[in-house]
């Protein structure tokens, strides 16, 4: 069936709103791979930055679980549908009211926390028990930037707003001043700090980043009449419902960092080193995934929520096609291109100071591992909506369960044969266990059905995607910069090797017929 004139500017609108969180996002990762340069070329693969990863991921695991991850899954869909079928000032009371009990419980857990930071290393890392200095340094950090999950779950809880009100680009945008702050501290703070207590400088950066995050959005809810008020409301209806989703999506929405979280306590029991290899893996492979799919899956959420609220079943379908082709077409080439290019990438962006040629070995190892499963990463983040913005909650649960016991149970078999590399494995085999069985679950559902024209996308991407892999890998072994090269020359190869891949990846798309309105429809 032809799309209506309204349909396709609806369409449109989402790309152009993917367009801009795509763009902000790209900013954000692009800072984020410069602080990580910064950080690799100051630390290395020492035990400071071993214990500083793990002081990071915690809080920022429980950010994802709980802001990003089940909170706002399950807070956006009852936004919306205040939205939609009640008032400004109904809406405004939820907000408040959600507001207080959120910040209620952040502040115990945020408390909880901070006096428990020994029980949750050894936790976490139970490997650092064999080094009392790694360990100490981690309890210390920790203490730090635990707070930081306080001020970044009102932060999401903000962007939850401004997303539902189509203010997409600020919610993007904010994620930025997290690596200015920690570039500032990794390059003014750490000269105050001695050897490996220099990471306990970016843990202060953390914790600044926090605070400045969330006062960047209250001027945009102030905009929008919307700046909480926080009040307590255990038993309001709309607070009640938010919780009531909220408890099953705890695993559902965030089973790829439960995963995550998992490998690095594997990765502890391993060599020095490999909780920092695996960290600077998951940053490339975090790339692509925020900046497309996290993009969509943002975009696609609200407009999902409010047809469901409509009941228009047909256009629900149709956007959730939409968006697992743009996630497709873009996924395919940066999973191929990430194994082609791992070594080339890793040693442009990471190989100086204390980052060594063999830390570069190491990781890009577990890099090509773990790309085979960013596609599915990346399709999770686009099927989990398709559930969330119909309420449906304890789907998505079940699969999670799943993907992570077979992710655990993978990791704790293939880790002790391929160590660090075995544990990226396991990631990506367990990705596409959850993808399969969402996308599953959608289809016999009946609330997704695929539209025509499939085949001839697959046949387009594989073609495109397998000739850029191809080209990019056979460009990059003519030199032998990656080796012998100073930065620059490193970086203007590398930009050349990625300007020709994506240019011929586009090339063949276009010679085999994808136009710009497909990307509309």
């Amino acid at each position: 069936m032809t799309d209506t004139p309204e349909v396709k500017a609806k369409r449109g609108g989402l790309l152009a709103s993917t367009a801009v969180v795509a763009s902000m996002t790209m900013l954000s990762r692009v800072l984020g791979l410069v602080r990580d340069v910064v950080i690799a070329r100051m630390l290395g693969a020492s035990a400071g930055a071993d214990a500083f990863f793990v002081a990071l991921k915690i809080p920022n695991f429980m950010r994802r679980l709980f802001a990003e991850g089940a909170f706002n899954q399950a807070f956006v869909p009852v936004l919306s549908e205040y939205r939609s079928q009640g008032s400004l000032a109904a809406t405004k009371l939820l907000v408040d009211r959600v507001a207080g009990t959120l910040g209620g419980v952040l502040v115990l857990v945020t408390l909880l926390g901070v006096l428990a930071a020994p029980g949750f290393i050894w936790l976490f890392a139970p490997g650092f028990g064999d080094d009392p200095h790694k360990r100490a340094l981690a309890v210390e950090m920790l203490r730090l930037t635990f707070p930081y999950l306080l001020f970044i779950a009102l932060t999401a809880f903000a962007g939850g707003i401004l997303n539902t009100w189509n203010r997409f680009a600020v919610p993007a945008f904010t994620p930025v001043l997290l690596n200015l702050s920690l570039i500032g501290c990794a390059l003014f703070l750490t000269p105050y700090f001695a050897d490996d207590r220099m990471a306990v400088a970016l843990a202060w950066g953390v914790l600044i980043a926090g605070v400045v995050q969330l006062l960047f959005q209250l001027p945009f809810l102030a905009r929008l009449n919307l700046l909480p008020v926080p009040r307590m409301a255990w038993q309001d209806p709309g607070v009640r419902k938010i919780m009531r989703l909220m408890a099953p999506a705890l695993f559902g929405a965030s089973v790829y960092q439960l995963n995550s979280l998992i490998n690095t306590i594997l990765a502890s029991l391993l060599q020095t080193g490999s909780v920092t290899w695996l960290y600077y893996t998951d940053r490339l492979i975090e790339l692509p995934l925020g900046i497309f799919a996290v993009a969509i899956g943002t975009v696609i959420l609200p407009s999902l929520s409010k047809k469901h609220a409509e009941a228009s079943t047909e256009a629900f379908s149709r956007t959730l096609d939409w968006a697992i082709r743009l996630v497709l077409l873009i996924g395919l080439p940066a999973a191929l291109a990430l194994l082609a290019l791992a070594e080339p990438l890793l040693s442009t962006l990471f190989q100086y100071g204390e980052f060594s040629a063999f830390d570069v070995t190491m990781t890009a190892a577990s890099l090509r591992a773990y790309s085979a499963g960013l596609l599915a990463a990346m399709l999770i983040k686009v099927l989990a909506p398709g559930f969330y913005a119909r309420q449906d909650t304890r789907s998505p649960v079940r699969i999670g369960i799943l993907a992570m016991v077979a992710n655990m149970a993978l990791g704790a078999t293939l880790v002790w044969r391929w160590h660090h590399v075995g544990l990226a494995g396991a990631m990506a085999l367990s990705a596409w266990l959850n993808a399969a069985l969402l996308y599953r679950g959608l289809r016999k559902s009946g609330v997704y059905q695929p539209q025509p024209g499939w085949a001839m996308h697959w046949l387009r991407m594989l073609a495109a995607g397998l000739t850029m892999a191809g080209a990019t890998w056979w460009i990059s072994q003519q030199t032998r910069v990656w080796d012998q090269g100073g930065v620059w020359l490193r970086v203007g190869w590398l930009g050349a090797v990625i300007a020709a891949g994506l240019l011929i990846y586009l090339l063949v798309l276009v010679l085999l017929g994808l136009r710009i309105r497909h990307l509309r429809r």
